[in-house]
Parts: structure tokens; sequence; C-alpha cells
């Protein structure tokens, strides 16, 4: 075994780490998210978002480990971090540097690793996030562009740490949380040619909440949609408060068939909630959907006023209690762009 060597600019580069205050601190959806979703893309057992201590390695997020750290000296990740470049060892039994690494010869059994070097915003190389594999594997030039891409997305979420991108009412992401993660959520699916939906959402009965029971009910409202949110998407979808009563969602690798059943849940859900809400106004919502078949780039802005427009027709139709609302509002975004807005209907 070669243990990994030290940075020449190993000072600065532990103390930019500290600098982050994200050591030893709790789990976070936001890279929990992307750990899952390379985990399901690269159909690997593990998958980490791992940091590289003075002597040890720890992982913010961890997907199929059970440790929260291991020693630096036999880490993978210790060797990643000396380079820009993503760091590929196909079968660890025949790498010079690893076939008898403790991690290799006993659990979790590594044979194949592939870690993308993670950057602090000065530049400083801190962690990884990185593959595990037990059996060999090869990458070919998409994989390490789809590694990128959400290698790229834990950077984000590196400097987002320095931004209020969390909000704190619903502790879902704000607006600028979710514009971040959502952007480069959207170009990873684009890349790896998977349909999205994104999903704006508007409470229809929010102002009305807020004037006849008051503001605490109203961020109880609020509070409450969120969790439904929650609980009806899945754990990879990205999902933000945007506004005061409007909420978005990123569903990836979804289809109009697949949005509209989570839609649905979401209905019955927030009706199994007005339930438990007895003397309250209830809770009701309007949503507007733009879909993307992933085979041509679509902007995140363009899907959100696309899906921002169905929202606001979706909004008219039910006010006019017409059985269009049923339908659900939706534009499926053509594989051209540029297109000219759609007129916002009158409320």
């Amino acid at each position: 075994m070669i243990p990994p060597k030290v940075p020449d600019n190993e000072t600065q580069r532990l103390r930019t780490l500290q600098s982050m205050r994200i050591l030893d601190t709790p789990s976070e959806e936001s890279f929990d998210q992307i750990t899952r979703m390379a985990k399901r893309l690269f159909n690997v057992p593990i998958a980490l978002v791992s940091l590289v201590d003075e002597n040890r390695q720890w992982f913010k997020s961890r997907q199929g480990l059970d440790t929260s750290e291991t020693p630096r000296d036999v880490s993978f990740c210790g060797h990643a971090i000396l380079d820009d470049r993503i760091l590929h060892v196909e079968d660890a039994k025949h790498d010079e540097r690893f076939h008898d690494n403790p991690l290799v010869c006993n659990a979790p059994d590594v044979r194949f690793y592939a870690g993308y070097p993670l950057k602090a915003p000065n530049g400083h190389r801190v962690g990884t996030l990185c593959l595990i594999d037990n059996v060999p594997r090869a990458m070919t030039d998409a994989d390490h562009e789809l590694l990128s891409d959400l290698g790229q997305l834990v950077e984000q979420q590196l400097r987002a740490l320095a931004l209020a991108t969390t909000d704190e009412l619903t502790r879902i992401s704000n607006r600028r949380g979710f514009h971040i993660l959502a952007a480069q959520v959207l170009a990873a699916s684009t890349r790896a040619r998977l349909a999205s939906s994104l999903l704006v959402f508007d409470l229809d009965n929010f102002k009305r909440i807020n004037d006849v029971e008051g503001h605490d009910a109203g961020d109880r409202a609020l509070g409450d949609f969120a969790r439904c949110l929650l609980l009806t998407c899945r754990e990879a979808d990205v999902l933000g408060r945007t506004g005061g009563d409007e909420f978005c969602a990123l569903l990836w690798n979804t289809d109009e068939a697949g949005t509209a059943r989570m839609v649905e849940r979401l209905g019955q859900r927030i009706a199994e909630v007005n339930l438990e809400r007895p003397g309250h106004l209830p809770l009701a919502f309007s949503v507007g959907i733009a879909s993307a078949s992933g085979t041509v780039p679509a902007g995140l802005g363009s899907m959100i006023a696309a899906a921002d427009e169905a929202m606001f027709a979706d909004k008219a139709a039910r006010r006019r209690n017409s059985a269009a609302s049923a339908a659900r509002g939706r534009i499926l975004l053509p594989d051209r762009q540029n297109e000219a807005p759609v007129a916002r209907p009158p409320l």
C-alpha cells in the first residue's frame, strides 16, 4: 500500500476546510440528494461526499456505508485530492497503491473507485464525490462527464454554505438554493438524456388564511404544505419555497405520466391534512408543469416561466370552477429554443 502524499498547500488547504465549518456537522438533504442520485445513476453500492481532514476522511454524506470516517492514510480520497482530474481505479487489486489496502482486503471490499476532487470557492481541493463498487468497473468519457456534473453540484452546495439557501420556516431550499441546485440537476439530467419535470405550486387560500386566522396559521399552512411535498416527492427530487406561498419542485428522470401521479398523490395528502385541521380553512393549491424530454437542453429559466404560466392558467380555471382544473395545466416544452413567451392569462 502507498499512503497518499500530503499536498504542497496542505496548511492553506486545511485552513480553508476548517473555515467552511462543515466538519462533523449533521447530514443535510442538499448533499444527500446528490449522493443518492450518484448511487442510482451509476448503479454502485456506495456513494460518498468525503472531506479530507488532517488525519482522517470524514463523510458529509454517505449512501451504502455505515461508518462516518476512516483514517486518511488508507483513504483513496487522499490520493484523489492531489489532482484536478477524476481519480479512476478500475481494479484496486491490481493497483500498487491499493492492492493491500485494508479497505480493499476487508470491508467494504473496494475494487472500483472513482473520485471527483471537490474544490472550495478559493480553489483548494478539500474532498471528493466518490463512487465505490466491490467489482472492477471501467468508465466511459460520458461517465466522467456525468460524475463531473454531479461533483459540480456538490461544489455548488459547498459554495452555498456561505449563502442563506434554506428557508427557515419550511426547512427546504429557498429561492436561491433551489435555483442553484435545480440548474445543476437539470444539466446533469439532460447530459444523461433523462426526462425532467418542473412544477410550480401556489397555495390558493393562503391570503385568506392569513387574513382570517392570522399569520401564525399562515406559517403553519406553509409548513404543512412543505411536509406534504417532502412526503410525496422522491428523496432525490429538488424542492424549494421560492416565494411567499409559491413552491417549486424539479423531478428528474420522470415522464409526464409519473409527474401526473405525483400531483395526484400530493392532492390526496393535502386532503388528509385538511381532515386533521378541523375548524381551519382548507389547504388547496394550483400547479403548473413544464416537461423536458432530455433529448435537447432545456434551461431552468424557460422551464420555470412555462410552468408559471401553466400554474396561472390552472388557478384561473379553478377560480372559474371550470372542469379544466381537473386536468392540472401543463406545458410540454418543445425540442427547440427561444420560443416567444405565452401570454399570462388574466386573473
